[in-house]
């Protein structure tokens, strides 16, 4: 079943998502401590760095790129882009990696998702199911409804 794409809202309206900061918490940097907005939640599996061949990209950042690159491709199927993500959570093999591509992490990111930090959790795992992956994320986003 193919999902009807659902027309993305004029660039003149009010943004998709509000980001919920309490007041007097320190802002963070690189993703917000909470996201609210109105329309079709999208969900998607635990995505890995394959592309559309399911050849899975050689280290750690380029995996990041080809599964942020997927997210987007799947929630293109339901008129969203990058602004409607709401979440990711990722499931990381290693920590310390993690780490330590963070002064490389933030272009890699900005590349494909713009400026738009939603919330977001790391999460470090003993394995991924699919040999050779390093890095899985699941998206969660809310594409307004188009009255």
């Amino acid at each position: 079943m193919t999902a009807s794409p659902i027309p993305l809202r004029p660039a003149t309206e009010a943004p998709a998502l509000t980001t919920l900061q309490p007041p007097g918490w320190k802002k963070p940097k690189g993703y917000a401590n909470g996201m609210a907005g109105r329309g079709t939640v999208v969900m998607t599996g635990g995505l890995i760095g394959w592309d559309e061949n399911e050849v899975l990209a050689e280290g750690f950042l380029p995996q990041v790129e080809q599964i942020l690159r997927n997210i987007l491709a799947v929630l293109a199927e339901a008129g969203g882009g990058p602004e409607h993500v709401a979440r990711l959570t990722w499931y990381v093999r290693s920590v310390d990696t993690y780490r330590a591509c963070l002064p490389e992490l933030g272009p890699v990111y900005r590349r494909v998702m713009g400026r738009h930090f939603p919330a977001m959790a790391l999460v470090g795992v003993a394995d991924l199911v699919e040999p050779g992956a390093l890095v899985e994320i699941e998206a969660t986003a809310i594409v307004p409804d188009v009255a």
